[in-house]
C-alpha cells in the first residue's frame, strides 16, 4: 500500500509570516562565522520566555540572535532553503526528513534540543478506560504526527495497527474490526476547539494550552525514552553547507547548556520535556535512515 507523507509536523491554515523575516540574508559558512553576523532562526512560539534567556546568553558570547517568529509549522523549511534565515528549531527529525524528500531538499540538523512526549486528551473522560466502543477520536492530520499518535492510540488499546506500527502508519492501517474507536484526522490548529466534540484527540504540545489544558492533563502519551523515538528528537536544522559552521554549533551549544534556557523548555512543556545532546553525528545518522524509509514510502 503506498502512503503518502506529508511534509508537515502539525499542518495548519498557512498565514504570513510575523514581522522579522521579510529582508533576512541567508549566508554561508565563510560568513556566518563573523562575530558581527545577526543569526536569524526560526522557531514557532516565539513568544516562549526562554527564547529572551537564549538570545542574552547569546550576546554575552558575542553572536547576536534574532528569532524570527512563525505562525504555522510548513514555513520555517522553505524560509532556512531560501536563505531568509541561517537556522531553524522547531521540528523532530521525522518531519525534517519528509520535507527534504518532499522537496528535494538537504537541510540536515546540528544539534539536538529535547524530544516531547505526544498526548491523549480529554474534556469528558478522566482515563482511557472510560472512552467507549465507536466513540470518536481524533488525530492530527499531517502524518508525520498522525503516525505517532496512532501508535499511541494502540498502546492505549484503543485501535489495532494491521502493520502493527511504525513512523509511517496512517488511518488506511487501522483494522476497524479490532479497535474499540473510530479515529478521524483534523489540522492540528482546529484539534483543540474540536474537543469538546469527541471522545479525545491527540493534540500537539503547542496547541495544548489552546484546548484549556495543561500537558499534566494527558490521559495518554508515548514514551520518549523509548531507542526507537530518536527521529522524534527535536533539532536545530541547518543548510548541508553550514552544517560545520563554528558559529551555529556554538548556538547550539549556548541552547544545550544555559540554564535559564534549558530551565524554561522544561516549564513550557509542564516538565515533560527530556532534554538531550545528542551528537549531530547521530542525528544526521538517523535523518538520513529516515529519509531513505520516506523515499521508499512515496
Amino acid at each position: 500500500m503506498k502512503k503518502k507523507i506529508l511534509a508537515a509536523l502539525a499542518v495548519v491554515p498557512l498565514v504570513a509570516l510575523l514581522a522579522g523575516c521579510a529582508g533576512a540574508s541567508g549566508g554561508s559558512s565563510d560568513t556566518a562565522d563573523s562575530s558581527d553576523k545577526v543569526v536569524k532562526i526560526g522557531v514557532v512560539n516565539a513568544g516562549d520566555a526562554y527564547w529572551a534567556d537564549y538570545t542574552k546568553a547569546a550576546a554575552d558570547e558575542g553572536i547576536t540572535v534574532k528569532i524570527v517568529s512563525f505562525s504555522d509549522y510548513p514555513q520555517p523549511n522553505p524560509a532556512l532553503t531560501e536563505g531568509e534565515i541561517d537556522l531553524n528549531q522547531f521540528q523532530h527529525i521525522v518531519y525534517l526528513a519528509d520535507y527534504n524528500v518532499s522537496a528535494k531538499e538537504d537541510l540536515t540538523p546540528i544539534g539536538s534540543t529535547a524530544i516531547y512526549p505526544l498526548g491523549l486528551y480529554s474534556t469528558k473522560v478522566k482515563d482511557v478506560a472510560e472512552i467507549k466502543k465507536d466513540d470518536t477520536v481524533v488525530v492530527p492530520n499531517d502524518n508525520s504526527n498522525q503516525a505517532r499518535a496512532l501508535l499511541i492510540l494502540q498502546s492505549a488499546k484503543l485501535i489495532t495497527l494491521k502493520s502493527g506500527g511504525s513512523i509511517f502508519s496512517d488511518l488506511s492501517d487501522i483494522d476497524t474490526e479490532k479497535s474499540k474507536v473510530q479515529v478521524k484526522a483534523l489540522e492540528a490548529a482546529l484539534i483543540p476547539t474540536s474537543l469538546p466534540d469527541v471522545a479525545a484527540a491527540v493534540i500537539n504540545n503547542d496547541f495544548v494550552a489552546k484546548a484549556g489544558l495543561s500537558l499534566d492533563d494527558a490521559i495518554a502519551k508515548d514514551d520518549p525514552s523509548d531507542p526507537n523515538a530518536l527521529p522524534y528528537v527535536n533539532v536545530f536544522a541547518a543548510r548541508a553547507e553550514d552544517k560545520d559552521n563554528k558559529t551555529y554549533q556554538k548556538l547550539v551549544e549556548i541552547f544545550q547548556n544555559t540554564k535559564a534556557v534549558q530551565d524554561g523548555v522544561l516549564k513550557v512543556s509542564g516538565g515533560t520535556a527530556v532534554l538531550l545532546k545528542t551528537p549531530a553525528a547521530d542525528l544526521q545518522k538517523s535523518l538520513a535512515k529516515v529519509e531513505k524509509e520516506t523515499a521508499a514510502q512515496k
